[in-house]
């Protein structure tokens, strides 16, 4: 699999008289008079005489966020069409820039060539709201429909310099790719992505990027004592991996272990699913192939630090082989659980990553999956729930407001550990509660993590996967969360430790 192609961008400074675009995308505010244009604009208004305001209002436009109109140019400009899309109310955030860049995105199916104007407001929103708002997976339609915009000119910002803008854009156009190429591994049908294809599409990106790889095979992990793995993967004809990727940057200052669940389908084992939407449980890997893109970004971006991933790849399947409700698994590092329900496997495998992360003495710990329905219970499809060590928590959750991947902080309230207690084991795999179902998984993983150690869990089981209509930069299928916040996450550790 390869880099997915983008809307690739490049920084312009040439007027709009000479673009080669077919459309020049502008920003509108709903503003408390009425529709304004957002800054940016400025030439384009010139254009029509001042008038591209009224022009807009008369046609309808509004300036509410998300909302596409589009204009003839009729000769006033080189290129055919104005593309007006609206950002909202007009206390404009990065978020508003993104959502109407991926509006506009989407909007340019079939075009081959745009200019925005967007920059103008937020560079790194817009270059990253397009790329994402554009991408589309075509890979199993035998007709492919308007190809996505494949080339976007950024018009130069006013204020800083052309090396700033071109180090902005490269970091926003990189992020995107790394978001992109994590929604083509979760768009993938299970039949062509199974531990051992996602091992090796691993190994083909680390090689290109020149970062290390290591895959653990079946006997490997059974050697090693990986039991976690090997009891969820057991039942499947395609026997589990680990993967572990890693890149060490220049004057490395802190070392980051991500991990990421890898079910590359969970039909929920012996304890099975129900039928209805048990065709979404394609997208159970997403936590894996969100920190492989983490990995790939960070030496793409060339952060000073050491970031490895742990991948634990299985598949969940019931067979005469499968692990059972009542069996008891020895964890690598040697705890014991007993299984009360084989559909709450990712933490099994999760487990296994995360001690095998430990002995390697990272500064920090940010593990990512789709672990729980409960989480989507709580906070709904669109908010990943965190769970950690409070002050590394709240840092993971801020920073991804900030993104606009909507992560918020969560507790872990002793009193649930209890209801993690075995008859037979150390713990059990679940509580026999009803309640606070992301709390007590996230509860579970802290067993598993060293002391002492700053760690985040980032619950994405509703934010990964997109099963409504496209919105803002978010199509339909994969979404690439939380790649974003944690490109953010090692930014910040990059720069303040």
């Amino acid at each position: 699999m390869a880099v997915p192609k983008l809307a690739l961008t490049e920084l312009t400074e040439a007027s709009l008289a000479k673009t080669r675009a077919q459309t020049v995308v502008v920003g509108t505010v709903q503003a408390a008079g009425g529709l304004r244009l957002a800054p940016g604009a400025e030439a384009v208004d010139a254009a029509y005489g001042g008038t591209l305001a009224e022009v807009l209002t008369t046609l309808g436009a509004t300036g509410a966020a998300e909302e596409v109109v589009k204009v003839p140019s009729l000769g006033r400009l080189a290129a055919d069409v104005v593309l007006a899309v609206g950002l909202g109310q007009p206390e404009v955030t990065a978020e508003q820039v993104r959502r109407a860049s991926g509006a506009a995105g989407r909007a340019l199916s079939g075009t081959k060539r745009a200019l925005t104007t967007l920059s103008g407001v937020d560079l790194q929103a817009a270059a990253e709201g397009l790329a994402l708002g554009a991408y589309t997976f075509t890979e199993y339609k035998s007709e492919k429909g308007d190809k996505p915009v494949q080339n976007v000119d950024v018009a130069a910002p006013a204020e800083g310099t052309a090396k700033q803008h071109r180090a902005t854009l490269k970091a926003a156009t990189a992020t995107a790719e790394a978001v992109c190429t994590t929604r083509d591994f979760i768009n993938t049908p299970p039949n062509d992505l199974f531990p051992a294809s996602f091992a090796d599409r691993a190994r083909a990106l680390a090689e290109d990027a020149g970062v290390a790889i290591e895959v653990l095979d079946e006997k490997q992990l059974k050697r090693k004592g990986f039991g976690g793995i090997l009891g969820v993967g057991v039942g499947s004809s395609r026997p589990p991996r680990l993967v572990k990727v890693s890149y060490k940057g220049a004057k490395a200052r802190k070392k980051v272990a991500l991990v990421g669940k890898g079910i590359t389908f969970d039909t929920g084992g012996i304890s099975l699913k129900p039928a209805a939407n048990m065709d979404n449980m394609t997208s159970d890997m997403s936590g894996a192939a969100a920190v492989l893109s983490s990995v790939l970004l960070a030496a793409k971006l060339k952060f000073p630090l050491e970031v490895t991933a742990y991948i634990p790849l299985a598949e969940n399947m019931p067979s005469g082989t499968s692990y059972r409700p009542g069996d008891v698994l020895t964890m690598y590092g040697g705890k014991t659980v007993e299984v009360l329900n084989t559909d709450a496997e990712g933490r099994l495998v999760l487990a296994d990553a995360i001690v095998r992360a430990a002995e390697d003495a990272p500064d920090y710990l940010i593990e990512t999956s789709t672990l729980t329905g409960a989480q989507v219970v709580a906070l709904g499809n669109r908010t990943a729930g965190v769970m950690g060590s409070d002050e590394f928590r709240d840092r993971v959750a801020e920073l991804g407001q900030v993104t606009g991947e909507n992560a918020w902080p969560m507790p872990l309230p002793d009193e649930l550990r209890s209801e993690l207690d075995s008859k037979l084991a150390d713990l059990a795999n679940v509580t026999g509660a009803r309640w606070g179902g992301m709390l007590a998984a996230g509860i579970f993983l802290r067993e598993f993590v060293a002391d002492g150690l700053p760690w985040a869990h980032i619950d994405i089981a509703g934010p990964s996967y997109n099963t409504g209509s496209p919105w803002g930069y978010t199509g339909k299928g994969g979404t690439g969360v939380p790649v974003r916040t944690i490109a953010a996450v090692l930014s910040d550790i990059a720069d303040n430790g």
